[in-house]
């Protein structure tokens, strides 16, 4: 409705201001124009006369005043209605201006002689040319059919200044009786030209201002007039009778000046007839159409309150559906709850109109469509969750038995080679049921393996480092003597050997990776560093935030499996695990064992003492770690490696002689049978344990 009602004051209002400007232009440019077209008329037939006499009269001069005042008080007029002339009127304006400022030249040319009869004429002739043309565009009237009959009276006018140039020139010719072939021919063209004006001005003209004219040349003294005018173009000399001329031309320019005026007056009521009705119109369309816009305004305003009432009420019910129900919902879904899908996908109570009804209505089938979505989503992870546990406990199974069967073949085996295959084949069994018991971890429950007494840091740091398959690269640094708690061995041994085996992976293999470990105020920390290429500091803060607070485990994302395993086991134990750059390039993984996991020994026993709380398998592959070289791919012990710093402080033992051969087959044989048995009676150990 405002648009409407500016668009359609818009349009009155710029017929009124047409109407202003208008009447600006008639009263300033307007009138003091007329009075200069007939003051270059009168200046133009006294200066012929005396370019034909030879005389500059007094007559002249006073002329000459009377236009030179008429021009200036023009000029005045021009500057007063400045902002009132349009863009198109501009130019012509400016022409005539120019035109009106040869007046100087023109008067110096006649006075000093140097313009003959007709130059002097056609040069007046082109300033008032210049003001008919500034005349067509100084009738800015919004009615058309008045504009028609404005520009129609215009066209008359302009033949009566036709009429002044036959009178001027046939008024100098009259004085020595002649005319030169170039004037009759100008005298020729002036009555052709005031014919066809004529003849278009009249078609142009309605009924009521076309029959006068009509009447007048009709008239005496308009067909006396125009047979002289043909007689003149017959014979080319001016007529006998000057005074018939004279007369005949005052009577019709008379009759036209005042059929003109007349004219003039009735146009002008017709065009204040048509203002009124444009005042009406505004009237109208400024009062109607403001009280049309107040109503709508004031009726927007009581609808649009009571509709934001109802979204406001609509916008609370969603804001609570989507920030609150469904969330809690989700958590819920999340820690293995029930939920009712009635209850829960409660309807969406608003009041309101019938649209705002039905965007609840949308959004409680949302509602219901997210409440049945997340059920679903939340049965199926727990099916898959089931299913890794299932397959993991099955495969974990299977890797007891085989690990059965393969303690069995290495008793009744005596072959070093043979032997050798199998501690390979054992060491792989070893890795699977790491993986194993990763998806056990992932599906939410927790492996099994636990120890009653607390198991030294070193013991379980060589445990995770044995249960990679790259563990030569590995080196362990010196540990102060700490163990944690038996409930928490087997998950921290399971997440230093996939941080250890990340480590060996994504590093050269020519490189080492350090693990290394100190008792801090608030726990135990553990290192375990490599010399890769690292990582960009946005994926050590993602990662890191990854093992803060660790997401639901997405089967998409089977790239950082490893990772969720070490979130979880941490999240489990309240372990802190942080990753970031090795000042060798590398990545540095730091582990945070919370202070109430560890405990203090005063000392640990060295050799196979310190291991006692392992069992058989995991303290055979923690013994291979301190190894410092192999025999036929066997673990080769360090002697005193592992001795206590007490028992070091005694004498130094003496050094045993270089062998300078290998052993011989005999020799390898009894070395291995005795490591069966030595491995069998630390399982039937660990066995009594388990069973305790």
């Amino acid at each position: 409705m405002s648009a409407l009602w500016g668009f359609v004051l818009n349009l009155t209002v710029s017929d009124g201001q047409s109407l202003l400007r208008g009447d600006t232009l008639y009263r300033t440019i307007g009138v003091t124009s007329t009075d200069l077209g007939i003051q270059l008329q009168a200046e133009r037939e006294r200066s012929v006369v005396a370019v034909t006499t030879r005389q500059l009269t007094e007559d002249l001069g006073e002329q000459r005043a009377r236009t030179d005042k008429a021009v200036t008080a023009f000029q005045q007029a021009a500057v007063e209605a400045d902002d009132s002339i349009s863009d198109d009127m501009r130019t012509p304006l400016a022409t005539l201006r120019a035109e009106l400022g040869r007046l100087g030249s023109i008067r110096s040319g006649i006075d000093d002689g140097f313009s003959s009869r007709l130059t002097g004429l056609i040069e007046y002739n082109r300033v008032l040319d210049a003001m008919f043309r500034f005349y067509d565009h100084l009738t800015p009237v919004p009615d058309l059919s008045v504009y028609q009959q404005a520009s129609s009276l215009q066209t008359m006018g302009n033949a009566r200044e036709f009429i002044a140039r036959e009178h001027a020139l046939i008024r100098a010719a009259l004085i020595d009786k002649r005319l030169t072939e170039p004037e009759a021919s100008a005298f020729t063209e002036y009555v052709s030209s005031r014919e066809f004006l004529h003849a278009r001005g009249q078609a142009g003209l309605d009924v009521q201002l076309r029959q006068p004219y009509q009447q007048l040349f009709q008239s005496e003294p308009f067909l006396g007039f125009a047979t002289m005018e043909a007689r003149i173009i017959r014979t080319g000399a001016p007529p006998p009778d000057a005074q018939a001329w004279n007369t005949a031309v005052d009577q019709l320019t008379t009759r036209l000046d005042k059929l003109g005026a007349e004219s003039a007056a009735t146009l002008a009521e017709r065009a204040a007839s048509g203002a009124n009705a444009i005042k009406v119109e505004i009237a109208v369309a400024g009062g109607v159409g403001l009280v049309a816009v107040l109503a709508s305004i004031v009726i927007s305003v009581r609808f649009g309150r009571r509709l934001a009432a109802e979204l406001a009420g609509l916008r609370a019910a969603a804001v609570e559906l989507s920030e609150q129900r469904l969330p809690a919902l989700v958590d819920r879904l999340s820690n293995g709850e029930e939920v009712n899908v009635g209850k829960e996908a409660k309807p969406i109570k608003v009041s309101g109109s019938a649209e705002i009804t039905d965007v609840a209505k949308a959004f409680g089938s949302v509602q219901r469509t997210a409440v049945h979505a997340a059920v679903g989503q939340a049965a199926l992870r727990r099916g898959v969750g089931q299913v890794f546990l299932n397959l993991a406990r099955r495969k974990q199974g299977l890797l007891h038995r085989q690990l059965s069967l393969l303690d069995a073949m290495q008793r009744r085996t005596h072959d070093p080679d043979q032997l050798e295959e199998l501690f390979r084949l054992d060491h792989l069994t070893t890795r699977m049921r790491r993986h194993a018991e990763s998806l056990i971890i992932l599906s939410g429950a927790a492996p099994g393996r636990a120890w009653r007494k607390p198991v030294p840091v070193v013991d379980i740091v060589r445990a995770a480092v044995a249960e990679v398959e790259d563990y030569t690269r590995v080196t362990v640094a010196g540990m102060p003597g700490s163990a944690i708690d038996g409930g928490a061995a087997a998950d921290l041994t399971h997440l230093i050997a996939e941080l250890v085996e990340n480590a060996t992976i994504y590093s050269p293999p020519n490189s080492n990776v350090e693990v290394r470990g100190d008792r801090v105020s608030n726990g135990y920390t553990i290192e375990v560093e490599d010399r890769g290429l690292g990582l960009p500091a946005g994926e050590y803060a993602a990662y890191n935030a990854l093992l803060v607070n660790p997401p639901e485990f997405d089967l998409a994302d089977s790239d950082r499996l490893g990772l969720f395993v070490v979130a979880k086991l941490a999240e489990r134990h309240g372990i802190k695990v942080l990753l970031r750059r090795s000042p060798f390039g590398g990545t540095t993984a730091i582990v945070l064992v919370p202070a109430a996991l560890v405990t203090d020994q005063a000392e640990l026993t060295a050799g196979g003492d310190d291991t006692a709380a392992l069992p058989s398998r995991t303290r055979k592959k923690a013994l291979a770690v301190v190894s410092s070289g192999t025999h036929a791919g066997l673990p080769r012990r360090v002697r005193q490696a592992n001795l206590s710093s007490r028992l070091k402080d005694g004498p130094p033992p003496e050094p045993e002689p270089e062998r300078t051969n290998e052993r011989s087959p005999d020799e390898v044989r009894d070395m291995f049978s005795a490591f069966q048995r030595g491995t069998q009676r630390a399982r039937e150990e660990a066995n009594e344990e388990g069973e305790a």
